[in-house]
């Protein structure tokens, strides 16, 4: 199992991270045990080996944005072997699991699942079996860390005091999926939410993270450009719309690629 994963399953059981409590009288030997506890499980041969043939399963069936039915079923039959309780569908085709007390405080992991429009050109074992498309985002890993996260929770709940929420998200390519899921009321009573995405800047086991806005977002608008006709001798009193609107793009451009900070909020 990743050691990102691993890091972020032990901040949920810490209770001076998210003010959980626990049976167990020392914080520090908590910690410790908590963490052996944790890796043990992880690194087990038949955790390693059920995670491998879920993330090369869901990658060599890859779908689009609000067409992860195949994945979706994949991960219910996941939970159901895991005995962890969901709901589906959300957003269509999305899954809400939780783990736990059923009791504040809620803390939510989250894990995108579509895949891109793009035809994959390694050949390998476990490439994908569906032409035109790929997971070529690591959203099969996504989901794998998901997963592994519940059997880790679910093996581990009677030591935690509070309720996760493991959420499957789907159509993040499309920027829509994460809107449709809030829209259905997923994140209520969610108190905190984690996600992780893989990047092949840093080492293995390395998390990479900062207090505030991360990772990036989507945002549109829609503008109406209006012109006026007239006379090819007289452009003077005519209003070009093609101009307008090519100038209003190039400006906009610029304000994104020379003047805003790519790793500042906006």
């Amino acid at each position: 199992m990743d050691l990102s994963l691993m890091r972020l399953i032990l901040l949920l059981f810490l209770p001076t991270c998210l003010s959980f409590t626990f049976e167990t009288p020392s914080p520090s030997n908590q910690s410790s045990s908590l963490k052996q506890q944790i890796l043990e499980l992880a690194n087990s041969p038949s955790m390693v080996k059920w995670m491998k043939d879920i993330r090369r399963e869901i990658h060599e069936y890859p779908e689009l944005a609000y067409e992860e039915f195949k994945t979706s079923a994949l991960i219910r039959r996941e939970l159901d072997y895991l005995g962890v309780s969901y709901q589906w569908p959300v957003a269509r085709t999305g899954v809400v699991a939780k783990i736990g007390s059923g009791s504040p405080p809620f803390v939510a992991l989250r894990a995108d699942m579509d895949a891109l429009p793009i035809q994959e050109m390694v050949d390998w074992d476990h490439k994908s079996k569906v032409d035109g498309k790929m997971h070529a985002c690591a959203h099969d890993a996504h989901v794998t860390m998901l997963l592994g996260a519940a059997k880790i929770l679910q093996e581990m709940q009677d030591k935690l005091q509070a309720t996760v929420v493991l959420i499957f998200q789907p159509a993040e390519e499309r920027g829509v999926g994460a809107r449709d899921m809030i829209q259905e009321q997923v994140l209520e009573d969610v108190g905190a939410i984690f996600g992780l995405h893989l990047v092949a800047e840093y080492p293995l086991g390395v998390v990479a993270s900062r207090p505030g806005e991360f990772l990036a977002g989507c945002g549109s608008f829609k503008a109406k450009i209006i012109g006026k006709g007239g006379l090819a001798g007289i452009p003077q009193d005519c209003f070009d719309p093609v101009l307008a609107a090519s100038t209003s793009v190039i400006s906009l451009q610029n304000i994104v690629s020379r003047e805003a900070d790519p790793l500042e909020a906006q």
